[in-house]
């Protein structure tokens, strides 16, 4: 009896103990993943971000050039819809951005870059359709009817990515019938079927030529993946590179959308292919003393 006491106990400990190092290592890879998430958002948004904060209540938040505090992760549990009409900072970032080209429909779950963090975008583009509209330039190349968001480099990262686009077109007939004509920049309107501002009301997003294959609402999977498996990859990597998402690696595909976010390219680039026993921040230019001054400020809080 004694004996079948004694296994007894060492069996629940076993079992006590896989259950508490089970949950450090969740805690490990919640906070190794938070501190790349804030340093990711350093990089993209350095104008804007100064800080990082935590509260009595174990809660962070990032500091604001204008004073603002931003919740990281607000724990709420949410399923994919709530996540997109309520994101926090952490949903904003769950998914990770595939760098190379898809030509399958994604799963209608995965939609890396369509959840937006809007107190984060009406910090950094402006929080009114009129001061959107003063920090609006018009483009000097490709589109000079169009007009796109100044702020954050956002303008001229699209510019560049016309370069190359149109550079590539005059010997790819198949990216010059997509570039031209363009369907839009900038419009200030909310997202169909929602309450949320479309990215195209900050002037961050741009549609190209307009096909009734692209877009979820419009097609079938299969017309989807048809389209996908004839979307030129060079055009795609050319936004990319400028730090575009393209609507097209999303469950609910939006083949002519590309969208400038920098944290979402930054986080795919840099901490897609990590190493878990490497430090942290192993993966970022950690050449450039910005990085090196970003980590200090995380390390000291977190």
């Amino acid at each position: 009896m004694i004996k079948k006491i004694n296994i007894f106990i060492i069996c629940l400990l076993m079992v006590l103990n896989i259950s508490i190092t089970s949950k450090a290592s969740i805690n490990q890879d919640y906070n190794i993943e938070m501190k790349q998430d804030i340093l990711i958002l350093m990089l993209a948004y350095p104008e804007y971000i100064v800080g990082v904060e935590k509260k009595n209540d174990d809660q962070v938040y990032l500091v604001m050039k204008s004073g603002k505090k931003i919740i990281y992760d607000d724990k709420k549990q949410k399923n994919h819809d709530e996540k997109l009409e309520n994101a926090d900072i952490q949903d904003m970032l769950e998914q990770d951005y595939p760098l190379e080209k898809n030509t399958e429909i994604m799963d209608k779950t995965f939609d890396p870059g369509r959840a937006r963090h809007y107190e984060l975008f009406n910090e950094v583009y402006g929080n009114s359709k009129a001061s959107i509209e003063k920090n609006l330039s018009a483009l000097k190349y490709g589109y000079t009817n169009y007009q796109f968001n100044s702020k954050n480099k956002a303008n001229t990262s699209l510019e560049d990515a016309l370069k190359e686009s149109m550079t590539l077109a005059k010997t790819r007939g198949d990216i010059g019938s997509i570039l031209y004509p363009a369907s839009g920049t900038y419009n200030y309107r909310v997202i169909s079927g929602t309450g949320r501002l479309s990215p195209h009301s900050y002037g961050i997003a741009i549609d190209l030529k307009s096909d009734k294959r692209d877009y979820w609402k419009w097609s079938s999977e299969k017309q989807g993946k048809e389209r996908l498996k004839d979307y030129p990859k060079e055009l795609v990597e050319a936004f990319e590179k400028n730090n575009f998402v393209w609507g097209g690696k999303w469950g609910h595909f939006d083949i002519l959308h590309f969208e400038y976010r920098p944290e979402i390219i930054l986080k795919a680039k840099y901490f897609g292919n990590v190493n878990s026993n490497s430090d942290w921040y192993e993966g970022a230019p950690l050449e450039e003393e910005a990085t090196k001054k970003y980590i200090e400020i995380i390390d000291n809080v977190l």
